[in-house]
């Protein structure tokens, strides 16, 4: 298989890439029918040959050698130990290779980075361009920053041995570095809405000249108030391009902007949308607002959590909690954003490595942490986004393993809460821990699609428990239907908030 690279004077050059004798080595001897067994000297010598080392039908990459990739991204993929592609991966590759627009419906940490990352390095391979001046050849927008530095990464880690020029252009950080870097122009562009927008008004950046357009994490460009800078985006790109839509749900206005966009694009779900993972414990919690701090410290002590991420709707609810943690004597840091970028990596760096076990978030940062072994998700507020909270237990039982979600439920939040349940069609079994209260358990029941009168029975059941129940957030319920986000002003204020933190 050959891959291509550029010498210093800019001409494209053809080399064989063979796989590296030491990474065939480990793949065969980590395999679980030789395991811990070292290779006999005359195979490893056989294999440190010229031109003896070629990926087998007994590699643990042939699916996927099958879907096509080159050699040097499945060598890559080798190094990271991938061995075979997940659902999303499988069913997307081959229509993004084929130049296909896709639309594609998976939940967080399913693999859908590398489900467009690979193709598309594939494709930037087979024809080997020099970038123009202050143009990009794949143009990726993601909603925050974290998530789009993830992307970044992920490009470079799966392009290795291709080293394709990628950028990053996230807010939070100044522009004149990143304009320098687009000077020259770029092969991938990773960046959020408003800091692209800020680019092209400077003059820093043009799109006349993107092939692929890459829309990751639509629906969350949606909840935070990013279309309007979506369209705009868009109408400054060329017709003729290849365009990706990602996202965990698909709202009906995110819907309507892919068709408008897309053209006879093919449609992958391998997951229902807006389900929730079935290995996450899923726990709700009633209790008085002011109950919410020493309940937490008290779960935070008494459950055995490996990392705790722990949501709150606002910003300054997030600095609220850890200083009342702190009071505690529970270490604990928050990540928003008024937040600045190096202080944000910092507390994230502490949270991948273990050195920090507690970590209070926003919404926004709800989709942009891929951290392994987050134990428990605590849903400190209740989000006023239905969609949300899919998103936000999605941090938990990654990769096959399993987790908790814990939310607390105050008696303003109890129509946010039936508005959750209907959407993921199940009732989360609850605890009463209000003053003056039993701890009575609510069994999980199973909630019907439609709107049948058993349903609106069990609706009014709930509803009784809560004595506190808000009913004017009942009536805006019954005004916006079934499955539709509870809108009032918090919301739209955090809609403004998490719109200009992204920038």
């Amino acid at each position: 298989m050959l891959g291509r690279i550029r010498p210093p004077a800019g001409r494209v050059y053809e080399r064989q890439i063979l796989v590296s004798a030491r990474c065939i080595e480990r793949l065969i001897t980590d395999s679980p029918d030789h395991a811990g067994c070292p290779l006999p000297r005359e195979t490893r010598r056989a294999l440190r040959r010229p031109g003896a080392i070629r990926h087998t039908k007994d590699s643990s990459l042939k699916s996927f050698l099958d879907l096509g990739l080159i050699e040097p991204i499945t060598r890559a993929l080798a190094d990271e130990r991938y061995a075979t592609p997940t659902p999303i991966q499988t069913q997307t590759i081959p229509h993004v290779l084929a130049a296909r627009d896709v639309v594609g419906i998976a939940q967080t940490g399913t693999g859908k980075t590398a489900a467009f990352a690979l193709p598309i390095l594939h494709r930037l391979a087979e024809k080997r361009l020099r970038p123009e001046r202050r143009a990009c050849r794949v143009l990726i927008l993601s909603p925050t920053r974290e998530l789009s530095a993830q992307i970044t990464e992920s490009f470079k880690t799966y392009g290795r041995y291709l080293r394709p020029s990628v950028a990053l252009a996230i807010g939070g950080v100044s522009t004149s570095r990143q304009v320098r870097i687009l000077a020259a122009g770029v092969e991938v562009l990773v960046a959020t809405p408003g800091r692209l927008r800020d680019l092209l008004q400077m003059g820093a950046l043009r799109l006349d000249r993107v092939e692929v357009f890459v829309l990751d994490e639509a629906d969350r460009m949606l909840d935070m108030g990013f279309i309007h800078d979506i369209r705009a985006i868009v109408e400054k790109l060329p017709r003729d391009r290849q365009s990706l839509f990602f996202s965990a749900t698909m709202p009906k206005p995110i819907t309507d902007l892919a068709n408008q966009m897309l053209r006879n694009p093919a449609h992958v779900a391998v997951t229902p949308a807006a389900t929730t993972v079935e290995s996450v414990d899923q726990r709700v919690i009633f209790v008085d607002r002011a109950g919410k701090p020493a309940l937490l410290g008290e779960i935070l002590r008494g459950e055995s959590i490996d990392r705790a991420l722990v949501f709150t709707r606002t910003k300054h609810g997030a600095d609220r909690v850890v200083r009342a943690l702190e009071k505690m004597n529970l270490a604990a840091e928050a990540i928003h954003g008024n937040k600045s970028q190096s202080q944000r990596e910092r507390v994230l760096a502490a949270f991948r490595t273990g050195r920090l076990r507690t970590l209070i978030a926003t919404d926004i940062a709800a989709r942009g942490i891929d951290v392994d072994g987050i134990s428990h998700v605590i849903n400190y507020d209740l989000p006023n986004i239905p969609e949300s909270y899919v998103h936000r237990i999605g941090r938990t039982a990654r990769a096959g393993a399993v987790g908790a979600a814990i939310s607390f439920c105050d008696a303003e939040e109890r129509a946010y809460l039936k508005t959750i349940e209907r959407l993921i069609r199940i009732s989360i079994p609850a605890t009463d821990r209000r003053s003056g209260r039993g701890t009575g358990e609510r069994p999980p029941v199973k909630v019907k699609a439609n709107h049948s009168q058993n349903g609106k029975h069990r609706a009014k059941q709930h509803q009784q428990r809560g004595n506190h129940a808000n009913a004017s957030s009942d009536a805006t319920i019954a005004s916006v239907g079934f499955m539709q986000p509870v809108r009032g002003p918090r919301q739209h204020a955090n809609v403004r908030g998490n719109h200009r933190a992204a920038r």
